[in-house]
Formats: structure tokens, sequence, C-alpha cells
């Protein structure tokens, strides 16, 4: 069963739209409606993508990383979103803790509420 906070592995596209390689994506949430469509964003392992204030760098020493199914330090790259239908995830890997996934979403919201 999905749920916000999961890391799941999908093929992530390019920004070009050629198709991507598969990788981890953190789900943020559920959208509305009677589809099982996700908002999801990348996590990478590229740290050095990080923008400050804005991602998420999950470290080995964080207290979530080990259910996080992440195996090395990474980068939830809030800016890094699509919506995908539910049954092309591939699978889980883990999750993030609740307090991190408050902190994603409050990253994200805040940036879309920017005026």
């Amino acid at each position: 069963m999905k749920k916000a906070g999961q890391v799941v592995v999908f093929r992530f596209p390019q920004t070009d739209l050629e198709e991507g390689k598969l990788r981890p994506a953190l789900l943020l949430g559920k959208l509305p409606g009677e589809y099982d469509d996700w908002l999801i964003c990348m996590i990478s392992s590229q740290t050095r993508q990080f923008i400050s204030g804005f991602d998420e760098i999950v470290n080995e020493s964080d207290d979530d990383f080990g259910e996080s199914g992440l195996k090395v330090t990474s980068v939830i790259r809030i800016g890094r979103l699509a919506v995908v239908s539910g049954d092309i995830l591939i699978g889980a890997l883990g999750k993030i803790s609740s307090e991190r996934l408050n902190r994603v979403k409050k990253h994200l919201s805040d940036w879309l509420s920017e005026k």
C-alpha cells in the first residue's frame, strides 16, 4: 500500500522528457480524485545538487536513514516533481520520518506561496 513518506523506485524522466534511469523518489501525497495519481519528487545521491533552504539532505547518520532504504547520503530534490500513476511505481525501498516529510512539504509550500 502506497503512503506519503515512502521512498519508491521510479524511472524519473529527464527535464527534456527523455527517459531517465531508475532512481528513488519520495511520495509526497496522493492527488485528490478517483485515480491513483501521486505527487513525487526525485531523490539523488548527487548531494552537490542540494539547494540550501529548499532541498532536504538525508544523511547516513540521521535517525530515519536506515528506514529510508537509501544506500548513501542523498538529497530530496524538491524542485524535481512529477505526477505519476501509482501503477508505474516499481516498489517501495523504505520511508522517511513524518518530521522530515513535513519539512519537505513545508519547503515546497513556502516556495509556492512566495510573492
